[in-house]
């Protein structure tokens, strides 16, 4: 196996685990520290399983569910906020890749008043968002071929650990997709207190590990946030961040060894263990009652 971020062969096994009854194995990257699933062997890396399959494993529906929704749209608040908060540059068109159901791209519209596009492989969802006046395409071949706009904003809300080469695909969002003062906007568990190991997770992103990605594929990190929106007021669950284009005359940082991953991992899953014990309504906020199911 090959590490994407650094190109080293040198790995060693991570940790074992099973999702939806499917074992799956992590590796970790001796050189850089990252952890990933093998390629070669995993599901997710066919982009047909995204069209049906991944939505009828995860939540027994090709269709989107009142809980998932329900979800979308407080990740869309707080994306929103976020973004208004730290980006200089207004948006006058955003592109949300992995865009589901529309709702962060409806949030953007009604907050920016700005034009919305959304990439979604799933057929049901894609569907819901058109319904709601969204232009909608099947991938991003689709859309580069289709057509040469460039976006002020473009979005990876939960797509990014899903993606093969995540360096690959940000560069060529920057170099096809992304205006030059453009923002992205990225949005990944976190390694260290998410259960991160899922069948569809083809990387576990530490925030060092998120930065260094985003770097070498040309981008300066204006932000990065660790919360727990929407599901904890206590745990660190997700890592968000926010990056422009790299100016062309400054150079790409270095890749880093991350020491201690595993080890971080451990305190990090037990810090989740005690909090949960001693302040479980915290820990994990209910969902409204009419999602719950």
């Amino acid at each position: 196996m090959t590490c994407f971020l650094c190109h080293s062969e040198n790995t060693r096994r991570f940790a074992e685990a099973e999702s939806f009854g499917f074992p799956l194995v992590y590796s970790m990257c001796k050189n850089c520290g990252l952890v990933f699933q093998s390629n070669e062997s995993s599901l997710a890396t066919n982009q047909d399983f995204y069209i049906e399959a991944y939505r009828k494993i995860y939540q027994e529906n090709p269709h989107p569910t009142k809980k998932d929704l329900w979800i979308q749209e407080q990740r869309a608040n707080h994306l929103v906020d976020l973004v208004r908060n730290h980006s200089k540059v207004p948006a006058k068109n955003a592109l949300d890749i992995g865009a589901s159901s529309g709702t962060l791209l409806l949030k953007f519209q009604q907050v920016f008043g700005c034009e919305v596009t959304g990439v979604e492989p799933g057929a049901a969802y894609r569907a819901f968002a058109e319904k709601k006046g969204i232009v909608m395409f099947a991938s991003i071949d689709e859309l580069i071929s289709e057509s040469m706009k460039r976006f002020d904003l473009v979005s990876l809300v939960h797509v990014l650990e899903h993606l093969p080469d995540p360096v690959n695909m940000l560069s060529t969002i920057r170099e096809l997709l992304l205006s030059d003062n453009g923002h992205l906007v990225l949005e990944v568990p976190n390694l260290f207190v998410h259960d991160s190991f899922e069948l569809a997770h083809l990387t576990c992103f530490s925030p060092q590990k998120l930065v260094e990605t985003v770097q070498q594929a040309g981008y300066d990190v204006q932000l990065i946030a660790r919360h727990g929106v929407p599901r904890s007021d206590m745990l660190k669950l997700y890592i968000t961040l926010l990056a422009q284009p790299l100016s062309e005359d400054l150079p790409t940082p270095p890749i880093k060894k991350e020491s201690l991953v595993r080890i971080k991992r451990q305190l990090g899953m037990g810090y989740r263990w005690v909090i949960q014990k001693l302040f479980p309504k915290k820990a994990w906020l209910a969902l409204p009652y009419e999602v719950e199911s």
